[in-house]
């Protein structure tokens, strides 16, 4: 994709505070505030006038934004809800379909077609369904919005850019309620950045074609750290009596080092001894375990929440032969208003986990172990009601 001249001063960081205009407010003064500063930019001023004259709040955005219950599920129920034996079959046929596109990847990238997959399948069932929220009004609506607005500011700008290219209708672009668009859910600025051209016609086209979107997906996981033609995750079995308290992703070792205490693959050898790994206990000590690569945390750049990416990342295994998980015995879980009030502690001793939100995610999991180590309980990252009830 051309890069036009103001995306160049979009990225560099010295574009004062102040000229910001800030979050909240009134709607169309904020507008006003955000074309203003697109122009001092470069941006043409009658292009971004028109841009911005037309877009509106949209309460939908804030209410899904407020509303993603669904992530509050355990790694189990949460893979099973998105796993389906359907999705696996068209992942494969799709596979089939483009294979050239995914040799291409491959040979460039060094990513496994199954990452891409995952992503695609999870993302938006396989282009079948990419959202119907109109994107810039999504955009301003969560710029405007005082919870984000540093995530969403320049991604609304960067779809001015695209306006600027012609790749972008803010009339009539639609994706989802976060403001990413297309068949693997790329924000504007994403696309500017690691847009690719896939089949040749000249435009960066990710709601139609299958090209386009695979390659620019590919692009960006490699721009985000993506380490080619390695792994990503695998599972394991772990012996009875292992040091819990070694477990979660704040600790790495080699894999070699991991053998030694008793690491196997459940279904074929580990990979690299040099490479550097953590183990990951979704569930507890109690549930399935998988160790991480370094290609791992790639997957936290493209989707923050841990679940989400440890399914994602499961699921790329899926799709090139991998076998079902052990699912194990796990110790039943918090619901939803039990981790809230675990959360509301944790918070209340100093732990930093984010807002009380009822989703077990890393900044949780990280207090939990501490708090685990404290009350002498096994240290695998997983609050039951006995860690609740002990505080």
């Amino acid at each position: 994709m051309r890069v036009l001249p103001f995306l160049t001063a979009l990225l560099l960081p010295v574009v004062a505070q102040a000229q910001s205009a800030p979050c909240g407010g009134d709607f169309r003064s904020f507008l006003r505030g955000v074309s203003d500063e697109a122009v001092a930019q470069g941006a043409e001023p009658e292009r971004a006038a028109r841009f911005f004259s037309g877009l509106r709040q949209d309460p939908k955005v804030l209410k899904a934004d407020r509303a993603q219950g669904i992530f509050q599920a355990p790694f189990i129920e949460f893979s099973r809800k998105l796993i389906s034996q359907d999705r696996l079959d068209k992942g494969r046929r799709k596979a089939e379909e483009w294979d050239a596109v995914f040799d291409r990847i491959e040979r460039e990238y060094g990513i496994s077609r199954g990452v891409l997959l995952a992503f695609w399948a999870f993302e938006t069932d396989y282009g079948g369904y990419q959202g119907n929220f109109n994107t810039a009004n999504a955009l301003a609506t969560l710029a405007h919005d005082c919870r984000r607005p540093e995530l969403f500011r320049p991604q609304l700008i960067a779809a001015l850019e695209l306006y600027e290219h012609g790749d972008f209708d803010p009339a009539t672009t639609t994706g989802a309620w976060a403001g990413e668009i297309g068949m693997v859910q790329m924000l504007p600025r994403d696309i500017i950045e690691n847009g690719v051209d896939g089949d040749g016609d000249g435009h960066v086209r990710l709601k139609t074609s299958v090209p386009d979107a695979l390659m620019s997906g590919a692009r960006m996981l490699s721009g985000l750290g993506w380490r080619p033609n390695e792994p990503w995750l695998q599972e394991i079995t772990l012996p009875a009596e292992f040091d819990w308290s070694m477990t979660g992703l704040e600790t790495s070792l080699t894999v070699a080092e991991w053998e030694r205490l008793g690491v196997a693959g459940r279904n074929g050898a580990l990979d690299d001894g040099r490479l550097q790994a953590s183990i990951i206990l979704p569930q507890g000590r109690g549930g399935p375990a998988f160790i991480a690569y370094p290609n791992f945390r790639v997957f936290f750049e493209w989707n923050q929440s841990f679940t989400y990416v440890l399914t994602a990342g499961y699921f790329a295994t899926r799709l090139e032969g991998a076998p079902v998980y052990d699912a194990g015995s796990p110790a039943p879980g918090l619901s939803g208003p039990q981790m809230q009030q675990l959360q509301r502690k944790l918070q209340a001793r100093g732990f930093d986990v984010g807002e009380a939100d009822g989703i077990l995610g890393a900044g949780t999991r990280s207090a939990v172990r501490k708090v685990q180590a404290e009350m002498g309980l096994p240290v695998d990252g997983w609050p039951t009601a006995e860690l609740l009830q002990g505080f």
